[in-house]
This record gives structure tokens, sequence and C-alpha cells, in this order.
């Protein structure tokens, strides 16, 4: 088991997630008898950190949040943080899932630090219906315990609709250093943007889009809103997201592409029309036609079908794949075969099941 970072390491890892990095949400492995498979589990963490991405991020939506009910939530942390320091000597930025009520979170919150875990992604789905100062102490009391990235998740999988206002008063606490924006709504993308520059933490807070129906386009737009009479421009400098969890070596490609063409002054059609392309191959992934019923089975399957996982199973037995998923990811996986990066999982497979 790790133990927790070291300074250096801790400032390392903040320095490469302020600079801006993919970092892939962790899917969960399973065998049919829905018990943990720490090989695969293991074979999942290589083939990311192989693949280029600058961290992961466990215990996140992807990786199921029933994990904590099932007793999971510490081992499968501890799984990808030993296979990570064992893997690659490189600097990641290790992002550990945090969720439930105030205990629970900060109880969360202490594990990851004990595993060597970076910062804390905080979802406030169990505070549904709490009052913004509620919400607000919450997140202090996490931030107390670890840096902490904040969550905008989409209504549609649990989230809950967070203000402009909201988004200016998290950006203020002492201890927030990023923000994962994943509503899948452009005004609600646009809140964060406001409550960031109004908190005036543009300096602070850095951006990861989460917006898996509009990657590309958050990764190369400069987001403008007006303070004081002034313009105020942010970025997004990294993703973390459920869809990077497959075909990630051609994630990392589409990130290095968007960050040179997000240090030009015009976006070339080809980037836009990318992005197009991209959210194709979302809505394959997440199932978005059945309101995203399958959107961890679609990306198990994917995974299944390179060779990584060894079926789509989920700790729900009702999670599963909905009428006609399957023929949309072959669909998708036949029209953008060219951002898939299955030659790259074949060439290495063995090896990351070792």
């Amino acid at each position: 088991m790790t133990g927790q970072a070291t300074p250096q390491a801790r400032q390392a890892a903040m320095d490469l997630l302020r600079e801006g990095t993919v970092i892939p949400a962790h899917p969960l492995a399973l065998n049919a008898d829905r018990q943990l498979d720490e090989r695969r589990q293991r074979a999942l963490t290589r083939y990311y950190l192989d693949a280029g991405s600058g961290g992961l991020a466990v215990g996140v939506h992807t990786t199921q949040f029933a994990i904590r009910e099932v007793g999971l939530y510490e081992r499968v942390l501890s799984l990808a943080a030993e296979e990570a320091a064992s893997w690659t000597d490189r600097t990641l930025v290790m992002v550990a899932g945090l969720a439930g009520p105030t205990a629970q979170a900060v109880n969360e919150a202490k594990t990851a630090v004990s595993l060597g875990y970076h910062a804390g992604l905080l979802s406030l789905a169990a505070l549904k219906g709490q009052s913004e100062d509620v919400l607000i102490a919450h997140c202090e009391q996490v931030a107390a315990e670890i840096p902490l990235i904040g969550f905008y998740l989409q209504p549609a999988v649990g989230g809950l609709h967070l203000s402009a206002h909201f988004w200016a008063r998290f950006a203020a606490i002492p201890n927030v250093v990023a923000i994962k924006v994943a509503p899948f709504n452009r005004y609600r993308t646009v809140d964060v943007v406001r409550g960031i520059v109004d908190a005036g933490a543009e300096d602070k807070v850095t951006l990861y889009t989460g917006n898996d129906d509009h990657i590309v386009l958050d990764l190369v737009t400069p987001f403008t809103v007006m303070r004081d009479g002034k313009p105020i421009t942010l970025r997004f400098k990294g993703g973390l997201l459920g869809h990077w969890s497959v075909w990630t070596k051609g994630a990392v490609d589409i990130f290095e592409r968007c960050r040179a063409e997000a240090a030009k002054d015009a976006v070339s059609a080809d980037m836009l029309a990318l992005d197009s392309r991209v959210t194709d191959c979302n809505s394959a992934f997440f199932d978005v036609v059945n309101d995203f019923h399958g959107c961890i089975a679609g990306c198990h399957e994917i995974l299944r079908r390179q060779g990584l996982l060894e079926g789509i199973w989920c700790l729900d037995p009702e999670e599963g794949l909905s009428p006609g998923q399957a023929e949309e990811l072959t669909r998708v996986s036949r029209l953008h075969a060219d951002l898939a990066d299955d030659d790259f999982v074949r060439a290495n497979l063995s090896r990351w099941l070792d």
C-alpha cells in the first residue's frame, strides 16, 4: 500500500494539474460474479499510463459510486495508486472521487490522502435539496483535508443545478484548485466561468472539461466574461472524462492537437469538425438516446471488445447496454476508427495483463 505523497510530489502534481492534462475516469473491472477483477483493474491502469495520461481519477462516477456500498472504495483507490507508482516514474495527478454526506466525504478525503492522492473530486449529489450555505460549508470541511476539485455533474446522472453565485463562493475556498465542468449545458458551463471570475480566482482555479458532448470545443474555446468593464478570458486546460476511459491514446492525441490549436489566434474548421465527430462517438458510448442509462456499460463494451475487460458487468445488475446501443457502438467504431487506439491496445495487451 502506498503512503502519503511527499511535499515535492504534491507540488509537481499541482503544477501539472494547473498546466492541464488528460485524466481518464477509471472504470471498475469485475468478473462474472460481479467481484473485483484485480488483474484487469491493474491492466486498465497500465493502459491509461502507457497511453500518455497525465493522471487518473478513481472512485468517480465511471468507477461506479456503489463501490462504497460494497466496501471496495479503499481497495480500488489503493490498486490504482500502487500500480501508478510502480509502472511509471512520470509525475501524475492522482484524483480521488469523494461522495456522500459531510462525514463520509471527509473520511474519504483522509483515506485518499493516506494513499498518496493529490486532489479530491467532490460530488454533491448526496446533498440535493440543501441550501447553498450548507453546500459551501460541506465543501469547506472537505477542502480542509485535501486539495479540492469541484464537480458540476449533469442532473441526468444525479447532479444538481448550481448557480454562478455558488461557483463564486466555491472558487473562493482557499484549497480549491480546479473545477470539472460537466453539466452538458453551455449556459451552466458559462455560469462556472462567471463564478470563477466573480471570485477573482482565475489564477487559482483551473478549468477541466467534463462536458463529454463538447470535449474538443471546450478545449479550444476562449471563455470571456466581463468584470468591472474589462474582459476576462479563461480556458479549459485539460479534461477529466469518462469518455477518455476508452480510446485513451487517441484522446491524448486529440488533447495535444487541441492545446496546439488553442495557442493560435483562430480555430480551424477541421478542429470544429472534429468536435462533432467526438460527440458522435460519445452519443454511443454514453447511450444518450436512452438518457445515459448505458453510459458505464457502453465504455465497458468498448474495453471488452479490445480485450481489456472480460465482460461489461456492473455492480448493479440492472446496469447494462440499452437496446440498440451495441449497434451504435459498432457504428461509431467503424466510422471513426481513426480516433480509436485498437492497434495500440492489441500490441500491448498481453504485457498489461501479465
